[in-house]
């Protein structure tokens, strides 16, 4: 009995280290802002200065803000430095993934990648940078490496200096989106001659800590409260969907409502998970799907192969122009590719793999997550015979005036039925995000659905 109790002490013990080491001493945290940015970058530029050094972002007044929100491009006078098509494409290989190659050999006579030069504007508020540093020194994976201890006080950037691929995809889920947002935004899933239908949605994602309202209690396993509303088209107008967002999803799992219109019902939604239908998508992408990934990171294995240099989706400023039409955008096959920009950046490369088990629609995904903001770049998803599918790429810009990372566009390729997805496209509406809008608890429960609800 004696040495099973020093047997179990021992077992306590070491994991009890290994939590303790998932999170970094404070002499490697104090390299957040020195020879790494605050958010845990290289700050060096790369051997040839096509990746330069990081020298703070750009600043807050970089260009001009119209009277619906709409930022200038203030890189609107470069050109493109080369393009790869389908001609060429064999030369830039080692900077692409596989999905972008596919889409070459998918698209030959249409796809192509604009590449520009690169600028690394990415440049968060101080406080933020506070956060992302207290959470260095601090923050522990829980459950496997599916939940977080000791985030509530910083609640931003769970592992800046992170050493497996379950913390970076943490940094990705964890990320900072400006606070509580508001945003409308349009979904197209084209037919494969580009013809669409705008499905219009109102969304607003509030975040504990900017919640005054919400106890203490309630909110220490909520990482945000989603909401979306369906306006458009008609038929499907009036559905809500609500979302309470937990950081420990296996000791509680994503709460989920959905508000049918039609039946004048609030009923609970577990199927709004993992790979779950998303939203009006016509099966083209999984409740998982959403903001590039997004939920419990459970279901997969990560393996962190390390860093790389890739052509990804950058400073897409072109793409989110009040000027275009949602039909100037929507093309068939892929999203117009005259209006993407692309750049060279450090990227962390992360494959999932679904744990024996467990099951996914998506049996492994493939992931290049940016250094500078921790958003998802590029996901190649495969399917249960180690096929690939389906092809993410996530067009992001830098909201210089309230300094957030944020997607103008998220495009999922379905390379085999030749079909697509395009989701967060805001060119026509009135206006552009709100962010730091005052959020109430009293919104986000099942009980204020029905008022949301209004054909």
């Amino acid at each position: 009995m004696r040495k099973m109790i020093l047997q179990c002490g021992a077992l306590a013990l070491s994991l009890l280290a290994a939590n303790v080491m998932a999170a970094v001493s404070a002499d490697e945290a104090a390299k957040l802002g020195t020879s790494l940015t605050p958010l845990g970058a290289e700050k060096a530029g790369n051997a040839d200065g096509s990746i330069p050094a990081y020298t703070g972002g750009i600043p807050k007044n970089a260009g001009a803000v119209d009277s619906k929100g709409f930022l200038a491009d203030p890189f609107a006078n470069e050109k493109p430095l080369f393009t790869i098509t389908a001609a060429n494409v064999d030369q830039y290989k080692s900077k692409l993934s596989e999905g972008q190659v596919a889409m070459f050999k998918r698209y030959p006579e249409t796809y192509k990648i604009p590449v520009y030069p690169t600028h690394r504007t990415v440049s968060l508020p101080a406080a933020i940078n506070e956060d992302a540093k207290k959470s260095a020194t601090t923050v522990t994976t829980i459950n496997d490496g599916n939940g977080l201890a000791n985030f509530t006080e910083s609640r931003y950037y769970a592992f800046p200096i992170p050493k497996t691929g379950n913390e970076v995809i943490w940094n990705h889920i964890t990320r900072y989106r400006g606070g509580n947002l508001r945003r409308i935004i349009t979904q197209a899933t084209p037919q494969t001659d580009g013809s669409f239908t705008s499905i219009r949605f109102e969304e607003e994602v509030a975040v504990p800590q900017e919640t005054p309202d919400l106890s203490a209690d309630k909110g220490s396993n909520v990482l945000l409260f989603f909401k979306q509303a369906v306006t458009a088209p008609a038929r499907l107008a009036g559905n809500v969907l609500l979302v309470h967002e937990t950081l420990d999803q296996v000791k509680e799992p994503r709460l989920a409502w959905i508000y049918n219109a039609g039946q004048r019902r609030v009923r609970r939604a577990p199927q709004v998970a993992y790979d779950g239908p998303g939203t009006a998508a016509d099966g083209l992408r999984t409740s998982d799907n959403f903001d590039m990934f997004s939920g419990a990171p459970d279901r997969y294995d990560w393996k962190l192969i390390g860093k790389k240099e890739m052509y990804i989706p950058y400073n897409s400023y072109k793409l989110d122009s009040p000027s275009l039409k949602y039909s100037d955008v929507i093309k068939a096959g892929h999203i117009n590719q005259d209006l993407t920009r692309y750049e060279l950046h450090r990227v962390w490369e992360v494959e999932a793999t679904v744990k024996p088990g467990e099951r996914h629609i998506y049996a492994k995904r493939h992931m290049y997550i940016d250094e500078d903001s921790w958003q998802v770049a590029l996901v190649d998803h495969y399917d249960g015979r180690g096929q690939l599918w389906r092809v993410a790429e996530g067009h992001q810009q830098f909201y210089y005036d309230h300094q957030v990372p944020a997607y103008t566009l998220e495009a999922l390729y379905d390379v085999i039925a030749g079909r697509y997805l395009a989701l967060g496209m805001k060119n026509e509406e009135k206006h552009s995000f709100e962010f730091g809008f005052v959020a109430k608890a009293a919104d986000y429960t099942p009980n204020a659905l029905r008022s949301e609800g209004v054909r």
